[in-house]
């Protein structure tokens, strides 16, 4: 299967939690964007929140959440080594056994041009939980590299 699909099987799963958890969501509340590589990121929609999803070679490498009002974080800061304690061009640049090696110099463009990218986003009026909520559901569901 692949990760597309595999992800939108997660969703709709994730539906089913938050009716246990007695949180409204329907699946239509959900926009899933897939952006294959070669990609270019972009900023996040206005009054969203977002779920984002690196990729490379059918491996989930990492998972983050984004508030409404965390483009930067959103845009640029994962591909990027330099910009934060934690992205992923730093976890690919410290990781010893990735398929790949990688300079700092190329990483940015090295994500861009191998890695798959899929943005979830949701109405930032369902609230930070239901955010918070998707991405540990994402990540018990789908063990990425750089979150074990």
């Amino acid at each position: 299967m692949n990760i597309y699909k595999e992800i939108e099987c997660a969703l709709s799963d994730f539906i089913d939690v938050c009716i246990l958890a007695k949180t409204q969501i329907e699946l239509s509340d959900i926009e899933m964007i897939h952006l294959d590589a070669p990609h270019s990121p972009t900023s996040i929609a206005k009054g969203k929140m977002a779920a984002y999803i690196f990729s490379f070679n059918d491996e989930i490498l990492k998972i983050g959440i984004v508030g409404a009002k965390s483009n930067a974080r959103f845009l640029s800061q994962h591909y990027n080594p330099n910009s934060s304690q934690s992205n992923l061009a730093k976890s690919i640049l410290n990781d010893n056994q990735f398929p790949a090696r990688i300079s700092d110099s190329e990483i940015k463009d090295w994500i861009k041009n191998n890695c798959c990218r899929i943005n979830i986003l949701i109405s930032e009026d369902k609230g930070m939980h239901l955010i918070r909520l998707l991405e540990a559901f994402l990540h018990l569901r789908f063990a990425p590299r750089y979150e074990r």
